[in-house]
């Protein structure tokens, strides 16, 4: 007799890493988080994959038919796919899915705002480790965009000495993800740093700096693995460095000074930093930013020192469907850049910043499990939200 293999399901909300910071939900809250990584589990799981089937039965064969030829590129795979019923079934399922996650975790926050303030100033005031300066200006390219449907984005100051953008993204991202970043969402972090530590086990940064850390989910574990070093987890968004500093700081983690500054204009002297590092940073910036910003990376790495950056994968490789499949977020997630950065050759704007050609690289950066949690799961399922919880992309250069 046959026998099937019933799919596990995320993990319950009440597993999420907790710190002092951390926002507590009621009753009804947490249930809603636990259908929320639910439903985006089975649409992604589910329903997903019939958006290939859609396009290879119907979709690609009218195309050809009209233009005697395929699509050329993820555009016209868009723009033929956006008719599509069973698309646009699950497009608006997942937009509905996003805007449900946010207003959920937004609630839940601002219900308690006061006492989540208090708990940070407690923990913040005083302390040389968090440097905040009122006089930066948040960029254009972050000022205008509600990002991932995060309403006020990163940035948005709703009281005085506020945390609630950083205390949504925190509490939400566990179920947005379904656990897969693991307990304290630092996923990309812990698979980043187990990255260097297999391929350059010599080199042992002592000056890191993580630009665009927002809260640290991804710098604490590079302050866990170099305790003598010193990092800088930099933003423009005070809510977010509020937060992850009093995060750090009641997690144990001392060694990071959480910082208010853009990166397109870094008040660093010229070397100052043996490690710069990022992660998910570039697609939310802009096609002026990005050589900018290259150059001050440039500008502030020592010499024999090394930068990475963990991405999306750029869209140079793919066939046009999987190119358009990826390019969802741009258009329905509040993404707008995520299309242009994919489209960059990423290695070439190092070089036109500074760095030697042959001094440039491209990495594989595998998901670090935490196989006590998962079910001892030793790989991720890359069927699961398009394969990118399992492997992310990664690019840097050393300099010489």
């Amino acid at each position: 007799m046959a026998t099937t293999t019933k799919q596990a399901g995320p993990p319950p909300w009440t597993d999420v890493g907790r710190h002092a910071v951390f926002p507590e939900g009621k009753h009804d809250e947490i249930a809603r988080f636990n259908f929320l990584a639910s439903l985006n589990q089975h649409i992604a799981t589910k329903i997903f994959p019939g958006n290939r089937l859609a396009y290879e039965a119907r979709v690609k064969p009218a195309f050809e038919k009209e233009a005697g030829r395929a699509p050329k590129d993820r555009h016209e795979v868009r723009r033929a796919m956006s008719k599509d019923e069973y698309y646009r079934f699950w497009s608006s399922l997942r937009r509905t899915y996003m805007e449900m996650r946010q207003e959920n975790g937004r609630a839940m926050v601002l219900r308690q705002l006061p006492e989540l303030i208090d708990k940070a100033k407690r923990i913040n005031d005083g302390a040389p480790t968090l440097q905040l300066d009122p006089s930066v200006e948040v960029p254009r390219y972050l000022s205008q965009v509600d990002t991932h449907c995060m309403p006020g984005s990163y940035y948005t100051e709703v009281a005085p000495d506020d945390v609630s953008a950083a205390a949504n993204y925190d509490s939400g991202i566990f179920a947005t993800t379904g656990g897969l970043l693991g307990r304290f969402n630092d996923g990309g972090g812990r698979a980043m740093l187990a990255w260097l530590q297999r391929t350059y086990p010599d080199f042992k940064p002592t000056r890191i700096l993580d630009i665009g850390a927002g809260l640290g989910h991804n710098t604490v574990p590079f302050a866990k693995a170099f305790p003598d070093a010193r990092i800088v987890a930099l933003d423009v968004a005070a809510p977010m460095l509020r937060y992850g500093h009093a995060r750090a700081q009641s997690m144990g983690v001392k060694n990071i000074e959480f910082v208010q500054m853009n990166a397109e204009k870094m008040r660093f002297a010229d070397g100052e930093f043996d490690f710069v590092v990022t992660a998910q940073f570039w697609h939310e910036t802009s096609s002026k930013a990005l050589p900018v910003l290259m150059r001050e990376i440039y500008r502030v790495l020592a010499k024999g020192g090394m930068t990475v950056s963990l991405e999306q994968p750029p869209y140079h490789n793919m066939t046009p469907y999987d190119a358009f499949i990826r390019d969802w977020d741009c258009h329905y997630n509040n993404e707008p850049f995520w299309t242009t950065v994919h489209d960059t050759q990423m290695l070439e704007l190092m070089v036109r910043a500074g760095f030697g050609k042959d001094d440039c690289f491209e990495a594989e950066f595998p998901a670090v499990l935490e196989t006590d949690f998962l079910a001892g799961e030793t790989k991720m399922d890359k069927g699961k939200d398009f394969g990118r919880g399992g492997m992310w992309y990664g690019f840097g250069a050393w300099k010489k």
